[in-house]
């Protein structure tokens, strides 16, 4: 199998909210699946962790960091890509504080215009309460090891 390196975002506004997006899949190998993830993506080639984050904070997001701390967490899991690959993903996630919360859209590829349909700041309880389907299934724990959510 195949891996996958991504850098994901946790992007955390003033009041410790996290952004999340929501995928709606309806026309590649996906299709019929909705879920709430981090920003983020694959890694070009030649591309470190670091450097990918940033890209994609930009691409994803709009907002600009010009320093970027070492990654907060990390994971690996077999992943079904909308090509119909499956992978195995090895992903770093980086914490990103953020007073801007103006997105844009205009980093975006023809794919993300079709499947990131909504955006969302969501506080704990709301991540903990939930029954919608959000990636990475231990977020709530990633950010309270980070500092963000208070227990």
């Amino acid at each position: 199998m195949r891996k996958r390196k991504a850098a994901r975002l946790l992007v955390v506004s003033p009041s410790r909210k996290v952004l999340l997006f929501r995928f709606s899949h309806t026309q590649d190998a996906l299709a019929g699946s909705n879920y709430w993830a981090t920003p983020g993506g694959g890694l070009e080639e030649g591309e470190t962790f670091h450097a990918a984050a940033m890209r994609e904070l930009h691409e994803e997001t709009g907002l600009h960091v010009s320093i970027m701390e070492e990654p907060v967490a990390d994971r690996s899991l077999p992943l079904l890509l909308p090509d119909g690959e499956t992978v195995l993903t090895v992903e770093q996630y980086f914490l990103v504080h953020t007073a801007d919360k103006t997105l844009s859209r205009s980093g975006w590829s023809a794919h993300e215009m079709r499947v990131m349909t909504e955006h969302c700041w969501w506080s704990m309880a709301a991540l903990k309460s939930t029954k919608e389907t959000v990636w990475p299934e231990n977020l709530v724990d990633i950010l309270t090891k980070a500092g963000v959510f208070t227990l």
